[in-house]
């Protein structure tokens, strides 16, 4: 008995694995309208808050809290203002990318360490996680007295703030390659490092570029952070900027160099992931589960 299954040249034949898409070139719209339709909402909500949450709720004056409008116009549009917020935020980008550089080279070294020794996982990892534990706040005359206050110690602080994603999610991602793989690396008589550099780390890769993620984030975080304790030098970054316009009472300028932060916050952890899809493409099966 044989069965005869015609397709029609013209119709296509569908994956049942792929992912649905909401229309033929396969964009998403909810990508668009969903951040568009959260920013009204937060706009509204800030809006609102100017003009009358403040007092009702923590019954402090509105202009603790500047319109949107406002913050635009006299942070971005005021030439004198958006110069000095842009010449901030390079400065910090400059702190949070080599920062961030620096972690990425120790973390991931070190969590290749402790994959490939049990005992240099059990010996560093609790001084990690204290290390994370720890608030800034606590050390900052230590890393004033060693460091002397300026760029190095705004580096210190963007690695303290950074490095455990980097190394947690790195340590996770070479200890938890296919045991099968293994056991075909170990029947061939591989060395330690052909199967560090064959199977662990493109294994590994999916994890290791979602620590880089959460950790650009969080770089500029230390560098802002390290700006507001370390204010010597000539180089004044986005929290310099921002804490002499709050302490002279200029709050659009304050607000508008906070949008600037968090937008390089964002740009930095957009640019990693789009970083992570060239690297990683369609190989991994990870990535076949989200594209």
């Amino acid at each position: 008995m044989s069965l005869n299954v015609s397709v029609a040249a013209d119709e296509p034949i569908v994956d049942p694995g792929a992912p649905a898409s909401s229309d033929r070139s396969g964009f998403e719209w909810s990508r668009v309208i969903g951040p568009a339709a959260v920013l009204v909402i937060f706009v509204a909500l800030w809006h609102y808050m100017h003009s009358d949450g403040m007092r009702r709720f923590f019954d402090k004056p509105g202009f603790l809290l500047p319109a949107p409008e406002t913050v635009i116009n006299d942070a971005f549009l005021n030439s004198l203002a958006r110069s000095k917020l842009l010449t901030g935020l390079g400065w910090t980008t400059l702190v949070a990318l080599t920062g961030l550089l620096i972690t990425i080279v120790v973390g991931v070294s070190l969590a290749v360490m402790m994959a490939q020794a049990k005992w240099v996982e059990r010996s560093t990892y609790p001084y990690l996680v204290a290390l994370q534990a720890i608030p800034i706040l606590s050390i900052v005359p230590v890393i004033n007295s060693v460091f002397g206050g300026g760029i190095s110690s705004r580096l210190f602080v963007c690695v303290m703030i950074s490095i455990f994603p980097i190394v947690t999610n790195t340590l996770f991602g070479l200890t938890s390659a296919d045991v099968g793989q293994h056991d075909l690396f170990t029947l061939r008589g591989a060395s330690r490092r052909t199967r560090l550099f064959k199977l662990q780390l493109p294994s590994a890769m999916p994890a290791i570029f979602t620590g880089f993620r959460i950790s650009a984030g969080l770089s500029v975080i230390g560098a802002v952070v390290g700006e507001q304790f370390f204010r010597k030098g000539s180089k004044p970054g986005i929290g310099i900027v921002m804490e002499n316009y709050r302490q002279k009472g200029i709050y659009p300028q304050t607000y508008g160099g906070l949008i600037l932060a968090a937008g390089l916050g964002i740009a930095m952890f957009l640019v990693f992931g789009w970083i992570s899809k060239r690297v990683v493409g369609h190989w991994h099966e990870s990535a076949r589960k989200t594209t």
